[in-house]
């Protein structure tokens, strides 16, 4: 689908050179002499390079179609993340580099979506929030106030999280997994 220059925005897939790019940064400049522009930054989904591109805003780019499919995360291995398609029962891997950090948020059942591109899985897509238990924490020191401070927490599995001095080792809380913070305890 084509879309206006001026239309890009963060997050976006663009197909430009033959080759799939996620938007990284854009930028709309408005210079005193000459056209509007869009700066944009983007990342190769295939070789993992990065590139700084600039677009008139008279432009038209083509933004990438993905089909988006839900799945049911199942197990790991050393390399990949298997998914079941609770519909059909087709099985497929993702490889734990495309997840990236996210990866560790994944538990036995959890729906995700999953975006392809040409029938090659790109990304997955979490819920907004899941369930996490706290494995380890600082002890509260007194006289801290709950509203401005926050102590380091380690998950049980494995991430390193900010949460509020009242939560303890055991607790159970919610995470956002959009930027990996705390939202509330259970």
């Amino acid at each position: 689908m084509k879309i206006n220059a001026s239309e890009i925005r963060v997050g976006m897939l663009l197909e430009h050179k033959n080759d799939l790019w996620q938007v990284l940064k854009t930028q709309h400049v408005k210079p005193g002499k000459g056209g509007a522009f869009a700066q944009v930054e983007m990342k190769n989904l295939n070789k993992n390079t990065k590139l700084n591109e600039r677009f008139r805003s008279s432009e038209t780019v083509e933004k990438a179609s993905l089909d988006e499919r839900d799945y049911n995360f199942l197990y790991e291995d050393e390399r990949n993340y298997f998914f079941l398609n609770p519909k059909s029962f087709e099985q497929i891997e993702i490889k734990k580099d495309i997840i990236g950090e996210k990866g560790k948020l994944l538990s036995e059942n959890l729906k995700v979506s999953i975006n392809f591109y040409n029938d090659t899985p790109i990304s997955v897509d979490l819920p907004n929030q899941v369930t996490c238990k706290i494995d380890t924490t600082d002890v509260a020191l007194k006289g801290q106030t709950v509203s401005s401070s926050y102590k380091p927490a380690v998950l049980s599995n494995g991430l390193n999280i900010q949460v509020p001095p009242f939560i303890e080792v055991g607790d159970e809380i919610i995470v956002d997994t959009r930027n990996l913070e705390y939202i509330k305890k259970i």
